[in-house]
């Protein structure tokens, strides 16, 4: 016996006889690229081992495709859209699971936790905390990253998120240092999680084909803890550090006592930071990994720019 898809509208006939309902094909107004491999959405399920009492964010539903398969396997999901038309699109394609569905309008990026959780509370689900766990989404591209690293920041009862982004954001993404892809935005990720499973997704997964390659990253809420005591940072010093971060790869080509300067930051408290971490002055920031730069923000006064 056959098994049932993941998601019904995954594959390429159904997918364009909801475009056709709404007349979106034809138009084809919203520029997107729509998943049709189910194969692709049984593994993006699998790396998020979603349970009854999640609560998924979504970004970027599009006609439904992911979503329908995450109501199947998740307590509720909110899905943020920001383009109008879709919302009817969404209502019937996600019909069968409407009481477990929560739609916002808007851009993802100005969306906070707040109103995902009333979203979800709207739906008065028994027994359901309404407060997100998982960030599950085929992100638009263009926001992508910043979408991550915004969700890890400011929603911390998010403890994973499984997206899939472009393959050279998955690469920023999964960095180490020293590699020509480390670079502030993943040491300022590595503060939040750190990857714990990725695929590869072909131009031919979707309709039409894409002109990038994508890729499925998970990424595991992991705090960022001080290195001498184990103690999780608290939100000022995460702050801190981050502002060390920005201002070390503020110009990559320089040494970070360079680049650090020209940030802002006292010359003299720099070299006192340097001697007592051994960090070298003439090192640069793409060698440093998440212990190091969490150890020179702790030798340098908080607000240390001149």
């Amino acid at each position: 016996m056959a098994q049932a898809p993941s998601s019904w509208l995954a594959n390429p006939t159904q997918t364009r006889a909801v475009l056709d309902d709404f007349g979106l094909y034809t138009k084809h107004r919203l520029g997107q690229n729509f998943l049709v491999n189910d194969s692709v959405i049984t593994r993006i399920l699998d790396l998020a081992n979603l349970g009854e009492k999640d609560v998924v964010f979504e970004v970027g539903p599009g006609i439904g495709t992911l979503t329908v398969a995450l109501l199947r396997h998740a307590g509720a999901v909110c899905s943020v859209e920001a383009d109008r038309t879709l919302a009817p699109v969404l209502a019937k394609t996600c019909s069968r699971d409407s009481e477990r569905f929560a739609l916002l309008m808007g851009d993802a990026l100005k969306v906070d936790a707040d109103q995902l959780r009333e979203a979800v509370d709207g739906l008065g689900i028994e027994g359901l905390d309404p407060s997100p766990t998982m960030l599950v989404s085929n992100l638009p591209y263009q926001v992508a990253a910043s979408i991550i690293l915004q969700t890890f920041e400011q929603m911390p009862t998010v403890r994973r998120a499984v997206v899939m982004v472009q393959a050279e954001v998955a690469d920023r993404i999964s960095a180490q240092p020293g590699g020509k892809t480390y670079g502030a935005y993943t040491a300022k990720l590595s503060l939040y999680g750190r990857v714990t499973g990725r695929f590869e997704v072909s131009p031919g997964n979707f309709m039409p084909p894409p002109h990038v390659d994508s890729a499925v990253v998970r990424i595991d809420r992991e705090p960022a803890t001080d290195p001498q005591t184990g103690a999780i940072l608290t939100e000022a010093r995460l702050s801190h550090v981050r502002n060390v971060i920005d201002a070390a790869f503020a110009q990559r080509r320089k040494t970070i006592r360079n680049s650090m300067s020209s940030s802002g930051f006292d010359k003299q408290a720099l070299d006192a930071a340097f001697e007592s971490t051994g960090i070298s002055p003439t090192t640069r920031a793409e060698k440093l990994d998440t212990a190091d730069f969490i150890r020179l923000a702790d030798a340098l006064p908080a607000g240390g720019e001149a």
